[in-house]
């Protein structure tokens, strides 16, 4: 809800007097690709899982994890992209929402993250042999919920300007 309250705000705003637009940055566009990929890691993962394979979830859990970590890397190359244009916090514009909701986004992709990596410790540390499905079924659909709300914010962000 907070995002879709947020892009209302932008469709809104964006008849303002002095609103800026922006192109969106090339690293955004290998970040989209980056979680892509990192949804389909981590749907391979929970069906090794489910099958028992326990090596394959591991060193797919890492991919996932790793892939996650190189998404916010890449978002915060193309913040940095979208700051150095000239585009910051002073004045109003489509900047300064993709600011703020991306950021919240980048926010949600981080605690993914870091569930990922208590996952990843569990599975590698864990002596008990716990094959309820549900943690790594809940993971999953928390990485796909960030996926496609990237890919709706990333539309968002190309089609309203």
């Amino acid at each position: 809800m907070m995002f879709a309250g947020f892009t209302s705000a932008f469709v809104v705003k964006r008849d303002i007097a002095g609103w800026t637009t922006l192109t969106i940055p090339r690293a955004f566009w290998y970040s989209t690709a980056t979680i892509l990929v990192s949804s389909l890691t981590i749907q391979m993962a929970l069906r090794s899982f489910k099958e028992r394979e326990m090596l394959r979830y591991r060193n797919l859990l890492t991919v996932t994890a790793v892939l996650g970590i190189l998404f916010m890397l890449l978002q915060w190359a193309g913040f940095r992209e979208i700051w150095h244009s000239g585009i910051t916090f002073k004045g109003s514009g489509a900047g300064q929402f993709l600011y703020v909701i991306a950021g919240l986004h980048l926010a949600h992709v981080l605690g993914g993250v870091i569930a990922l990596l208590a996952m990843l410790a569990r599975a590698y540390v864990s002596k008990t042999r716990s094959y309820n499905s549900i943690p790594v079924e809940l993971m999953a659909t928390w990485w796909h919920f960030v996926d496609i709300l990237w890919i709706y914010l990333l539309i968002f962000f190309i089609v309203v300007k």
